[in-house]
């Protein structure tokens, strides 16, 4: 019985050595395996001694998790890193999506352990002194994810609750309107001159701290790296420290050694005026409107005391209830559960062959997109849709009913043909459609288009794709591994000419299955055929141009 595998999905911390917790060294120096962003595997490389480190872009965390799994179910002890802690914001949650999708159980699976980092909001207030010591959230600016609506709506439901707010992914090159919005929604509810730090790359070699105010914070340099912590109504800033009081002022005397009320007597209904009351489940309506009330033991209007219900009362109504015959009138619960909006992403086309839109497909997609959503034409031949909402379901069953061929957008492969020439021609469409049917969207470790071509002047330039096919004779020839930009660009190698119609579907899926089960997340198809120097029986051959670059002449 081959050995189980473990996931380690590790929060390494800020990035300082002293700051990441022996547990998350341990695991780190038992893999054999280290996957992660680059920028972080080079933050923890010292302290790595793995025998396999993938690191891969900003945007690759899928890929990263699902090379995880395969890999520990391979019997490999895998560590997937994160900054911070690594179920905020990281890899935690979405290592266990990818999981779950392929029916894990904790009884019968693979072990994943989760391994703690001090996240981003403590390491953060660290540094700028004590701003988190009451109720605190986080909210990620980024809306690559979350449709901004619902962003603006947490935003604003924290200001109004008078949370002190951490906000993470504020900024971007792309991204400049979100924090510009996320300030004139909390200036609605917080004072302009409410505390605001503003902290890059804590417990790094660039750090920098900064303290400001709501009004104007956005006078600061503020990007990617920066986590900004919002005070509330209570915060201040004391010697360059912010701080935000927990209450104590309200009941203990902070000056005096021995304080003038006895334990027992601070919990008395008339030292916790601002306190639900247990018999009647209500807070008295002076400190519930007024949250700075009794800041410094001082209510700022009178109170009135509330009548009390005596017991026989109590005791009938309850009894009532009970019967059914009450005539008080039961609230119903005030539920803040919602269908989440997401951003549904798809890539639609009218066919594999056919390039023509009908009348009833274009207001179809202007339907489905609306006033929120986007659509972009591609080099691919298919529009690609991004749109906020709850029912995807929905939105694919219309797009179908018109006759769209529907796609997945991302690391899939992708099928492009030409659109024919008709006649004689047109006898390859069936084999590039049935290689749509059977392969069209598959999860692969990066991108991989298939060029088709239904005649041998290859018009369509299929052999700059990953995987080239060209009808030529009533038989197809194929090519693999194309590099189709970049100094080093070049057509793909052939690898079979005159292969029969009926052997195609077997050979590409075999190409592509191979390519599946052994490429390193990331890498194309043409990266896996140097690497490895074999796919099939093909042997690797080196396409590049030689080409001598001649040195730029100087000028004056």
């Amino acid at each position: 019985m081959a050995q189980k595998g473990k996931i380690f999905v590790v929060g390494f911390g800020p990035g300082d050595f002293k700051h990441i917790t022996t547990r998350a060294v341990e695991a780190l120096q038992q893999s054999d395996m280290i996957i992660g962003y680059k920028t972080y595997v080079e933050l923890i490389q010292d302290l790595v001694s793995a025998k396999s480190i993938v690191s891969t872009g900003m945007t690759e965390e899928v890929s990263r998790a699902q090379e995880a799994v395969r890999q520990a179910e391979a019997g490999s002890i895998v560590s997937v890193i994160s900054s911070g802690d690594a179920g905020v914001y990281g890899m935690a949650g979405l290592v266990y999506e990818v999981l779950i999708e392929l029916g894990w159980t904790e009884a019968t699976g693979i072990e994943v352990e989760i391994v703690p980092g001090i996240s981003a909001i403590n390491s953060c207030a660290s540094l700028l002194g004590a701003p988190i010591m009451h109720d605190a959230c986080t909210i990620s600016l980024s809306d690559h994810l979350t449709p901004w609506n619902l962003i603006a709506k947490r935003v604003e439901a924290a200001a109004m609750a008078d949370f002190v707010i951490a906000l993470y992914n504020p900024k971007s090159g792309r991204r400049t309107r979100q924090i510009v919005e996320a300030q004139r929604i909390l200036l609605e509810y917080r004072s302009p001159d409410t505390p605001v730090g503003l902290v890059k790359s804590a417990y790094r070699e660039r750090q920098e701290v900064t303290m400001t105010t709501l009004a104007e914070m956005l006078e600061h340099d503020i990007g990617m790296l920066t986590t900004v912590i919002i005070g509330n109504s209570s915060t201040f800033f004391y010697d360059n420290k912010m701080i935000t009081p927990r209450g104590y002022q309200r009941k203990y005397t902070l000056g005096e050694e021995k304080q003038p009320l006895r334990p027992h007597q601070r919990l008395r209904e008339e030292n916790e005026p601002w306190a639900m009351n247990q018999e009647t489940g209500t807070a008295r309506d002076d400190f519930a409107a007024d949250p700075n009330a009794g800041r410094f033991n001082k209510p700022s209007v009178a109170a009135t005391p509330r009548p009390k219900k005596t017991a026989l009362e109590m005791a009938t109504a309850a009894l009532a209830m009970v019967k059914g015959t009450s005539a008080i009138k039961v609230t119903p619960p005030k539920l803040v559960q919602q269908k989440i909006e997401s951003i549904f992403e798809l890539a639609v086309s009218p066919g594999v062959a056919n390039k023509f839109f009908t009348p009833q497909q274009m207001m179809t997609l202007a339907e489905v997109v609306g006033e929120e959503g986007t659509m972009e034409y591609t080099p691919d031949h298919q529009i690609h849709l991004k749109i906020p909402t709850t029912e995807p379901e929905r939105i694919t069953e219309k797009l179908q009913e018109v006759g769209f061929l529907l796609a997945p957008i991302g690391d899939v492969l992708s099928l492009k043909a030409c659109d024919f020439c008709y006649g004689e021609k047109a006898d390859s469409i069936p084999y590039a459609e049935e290689i749509q049917e059977k392969l069209g969207g598959m999860s692969l470790p990066k991108t991989l288009n298939i060029g088709f071509n239904g005649c041998g002047m290859a018009c369509y330039r299929a052999v700059f794709d990953d995987i080239g096919i060209v009808y030529r004779k009533s038989k197809f020839d194929v090519f693999i591994g194309a590099k189709p930009v970049g100094r080093t660009a070049h057509a793909a190698q052939p690898v079979v000419e005159g292969l029969e119609p009926e052997q195609l579907l077997s050979l590409i899926t075999d190409i592509i299955e191979e390519y599946k089960a052994n490429a390193h997340p990331n890498e194309r198809l043409f990266k896996y055929f140097k690497r490895v120097k074999k796919i099939l029986h093909y042997t690797y051959q080196d396409m590049s141009s030689k080409i001598k670059v001649e040195p730029a002449p100087c000028g004056d």
